[in-house]
């Protein structure tokens, strides 16, 4: 299995608009984050983590190295536009067959009330032509790969993360419920976000990541979702453990 981490950023991305701290200023690529998101490999099928508004530039770099000619599925954590702005970019994988979305029931209520175009029953020539599952916290499958949901706490707002085989997917978390914690065992690879130094009310801390990976215990964790108050790339990269590594914009790992 491949993972090519499209976007590692908050919701404002770095660096952000008229920023000049030394992490927007930055000269150093890995310190430019868009809008988190991801693209898993495995089994000659394709996978998007998150469909933020950056997808159309994140895939056009992606297509440089790697083009692809199909989503098999797109696995949709949450109905922030960070995560789900994205959707009416998907017109160019949907021109010969639907694409699946995949999110929770209440979430699926809200991509058709913010893009209500797409699911008219005579829709506009050119518009996505896409196809929403509501999912709920037990396994499904998507184009043969078994996938389990994991519940997370956005602060007081429920959402999803995924395992796929050894690998599993958490971004905007603030707490894992406790009988989820079971779903995380025996990883080889945990992507977890890890937002700053400082406390959140709705994301994890660097802090806050940390203590659950020591508690999950994969061998490599990744952070994502980072915003400028994270601190630069290179420098906070060696205080961490060493099995413990900073994600940046197109970085590709195999699980």
């Amino acid at each position: 299995m491949k993972l090519r981490f499209l976007g590692t950023g908050t919701s404002t991305g770095n660096p952000e608009i008229g920023c000049r701290c030394e992490v927007c200023t930055s000269q150093d690529k890995k310190d430019w984050r868009l809008r988190s998101s991801a693209l898993i490999e495995t089994k000659g099928k394709h996978i998007l983590l998150d469909c933020g508004p950056d997808f159309r530039m994140q895939m056009l770099e992606t297509f440089r190295t790697h083009p692809i000619e199909r989503l098999d599925g797109v696995l949709i954590t949450h109905e922030h536009y960070d995560h789900v702005g994205g959707l009416d970019d998907l017109r160019i994988f949907s021109r010969d067959e639907a694409v699946d979305i995949y999110a929770e029931n209440y979430v699926t209520k809200l991509i058709k009330e913010r893009i209500p175009y797409v699911f008219k029953k005579h829709k506009y020539p050119g518009v996505p032509n896409l196809n929403l599952h509501a999912i709920e916290n037990k396994p499904f499958f998507v184009a043969g790969i078994e996938v389990v949901p994991i519940r997370l706490m956005h602060g007081c707002l429920p959402v999803f993360g995924y395992r796929i085989g050894k690998l599993a997917y958490l971004t905007d978390l603030k707490t894992i419920p406790e009988k989820e914690y079971a779903k995380l065992e025996n990883l080889n690879v945990l992507v977890i976000n890890a937002l700053r130094k400082e406390a959140h009310l709705s994301h994890e801390t660097i802090d806050d990541a940390l203590a659950n990976i020591e508690r999950i215990r994969p061998q490599k964790a990744f952070f994502i979702h980072m915003n400028h108050n994270f601190g630069l790339h290179e420098a906070m990269q060696k205080t961490l453990p060493e099995n413990v590594f900073i994600a940046y914009d197109q970085l590709e790992i195999y699980v």
